[in-house]
């Protein structure tokens, strides 16, 4: 039998992240992927999704500009673009991946534990000193009746359909069902959403749900929220789903309705390792209750992300090169950002309003609209806000922006939070003017010029001047 250092089950963003930094160590890697290198981001999440967005902006853009005509025959629309792209990425990441992983030894297939330091195979045995779990996870199918045994579409096959279908129908309104429908519907199909959640993208905040289902129904999309589903069938033409008082009809079928981790066929039993219905249980540094195997990625179900899970790999391998916590991990809190890439995009760091509440936090929302800066104006791009829950003294507590280029100004906030910088060195950051960034200023000076404004204040100032 086989000793190595680091066994990886699994070559997703987590198992390469550990993969990659492992070998640069000069440490002996064996890694297993099932599937393809890379996970559902690269073959079937982030990066298809991505460039069938794009494909739908530039066709919907066009049909605006009257170019093409949006309700020509859908059959004339193929996936084909997107596939090219897709493929194209596929073989420059292909590339990059097999440079970075020369050293790894790269088994392809399913790994089951046979004891808390050996994996199998097929039938060879493999032992390591430490063992990485990134199994990620697959979509989650809703108990709804008649769904189970139905050829619908999630997104693991998603990207594996000929044409646009004319219509769809997806289950499940958050960051995949949102882009997926604007996509889908810029690119001919007629789009229902249906969901159980109060407002879509349910894991952000309530005014930025609202915000993105405005622009998808002035694009023609069926939005329904917190509506029951009561069973689905199939029919000649393709799918009816029953929700409330509701039927929709549609070719084809898309279940986004949540994921769920990948635990089968590891049988963690058979290594003692603890696990629940949202994944292994893992500590702050991904360690399992058996100590030398760590969980990291989507599988662990603490953020389901890519960058995340790179992060989490990166984290636990560095954990596990010492019995000890290294002083600058225990010093740093790993805020997770998210963002949703549809039209406007939404981004996401810390509490929304809801959560604070509930939490008991006292704060203040201030609140800046796109449409009061004139660059945001002069491009085309006026709909959307930065929110931002602050504290008396200046703690930044959350942020959510909606609108042109969120995913990118988010993270000047990410950073402010995250090394417990407050609102007040946002707006003492000079941005270069008239950058989209500027507005992160300008959210902040409002915040200032309402604390001038107060009794206080200004009595000191005129104070000050005498």
């Amino acid at each position: 039998m086989e000793t190595y250092d680091i066994l990886v089950i699994g070559m997703g963003p987590a198992g390469m992240a550990v993969s990659a930094m492992a070998v640069s160590m000069g440490l002996k890697v064996l890694a297993v992927e099932k599937l393809k290198v890379g996970g559902e981001c690269l073959n079937c999440g982030c990066i298809p999704s991505k460039a069938l967005l794009k494909a739908s902006q530039s066709y919907y853009e066009s049909s605006r500009l009257g170019k093409y005509g949006i309700d020509q025959s859908c059959s004339l629309l193929s996936m084909d673009p997107m596939r090219v792209v897709r493929e194209k990425i596929a073989s420059i990441s292909g590339k990059k991946l097999m440079k970075v992983f020369e050293k790894v030894t790269l088994l392809s297939g399913e790994a089951s534990f046979y004891d808390s330091e050996t994996i199998k195979v097929g039938d060879r045995f493999y032992r390591g000193k430490r063992i990485f779990i990134a199994t990620g996870t697959e979509p989650f199918i809703p108990p709804i009746p008649g769904l189970r045994g139905l050829d619908f579409l999630t997104n693991a096959n998603m990207f594996q359909l000929d044409k646009i279908p004319s219509s769809l129908t997806i289950i499940g309104g958050g960051a995949i069902g949102t882009e997926m429908a604007q996509a889908f519907s810029r690119l001919g199909s007629k789009v229902n959403v249906v969901h159980m959640d109060p407002h879509l993208i349910p894991i952000g905040d309530e005014d930025g749900g609202k915000l993105v289902e405005k622009a998808l129904t002035e694009e023609g999309v069926t939005v329904r929220n917190g509506i029951k589903i009561e069973k689905v069938e199939r029919t000649e033409e393709g799918f009816r789903v029953f929700a409330g008082e509701e039927v929709f009809d549609s070719e084809q079928l898309l279940v986004a309705a949540g994921r769920s981790p990948v635990l089968e066929p590891l049988h963690l039993d058979r290594a003692g390792i603890d696990f629940d219905r949202k994944g292994i249980i893992v500590d702050r540094y991904m360690r399992t209750n058996v100590k030398n195997v760590y969980a990291v990625g989507d599988c662990n179900g603490k953020a389901l992300l890519s960058h995340a899970a790179m992060h989490q790999g990166m984290l636990a391998l560095m954990r596990s090169m010492s019995p000890f916590s290294l002083p600058f991990m225990n010093r740093e809190r790993y805020l997770v950002p998210w963002a949703v890439f549809t039209d406007p995009e939404v981004a996401q760091v810390g509490l929304t309003e809801k959560e604070a509440k509930a939490k008991g936090i006292r704060f203040e929302v201030v609140k800046k609209d796109y449409r009061s800066y004139g660059r945001t104006v002069a491009d085309g791009h006026p709909n959307g806000f930065i929110k931002v829950l602050v504290g008396c003294l200046g703690r930044i507590y959350g942020v959510t922006i909606v609108g042109e280029g969120a995913s990118d100004l988010v993270q000047e906030w990410v950073l402010a939070m995250q090394h417990r910088k407050g609102i007040v060195s946002v707006m003492m950051t000079q941005h270069p003017f008239p950058s989209i960034a500027t507005i992160n200023k300008m959210v902040a000076e409002d915040w200032m010029m309402k604390k001038m404004q107060s009794p206080v204040a200004r009595w000191l100032a005129r104070f000050l001047v005498r």
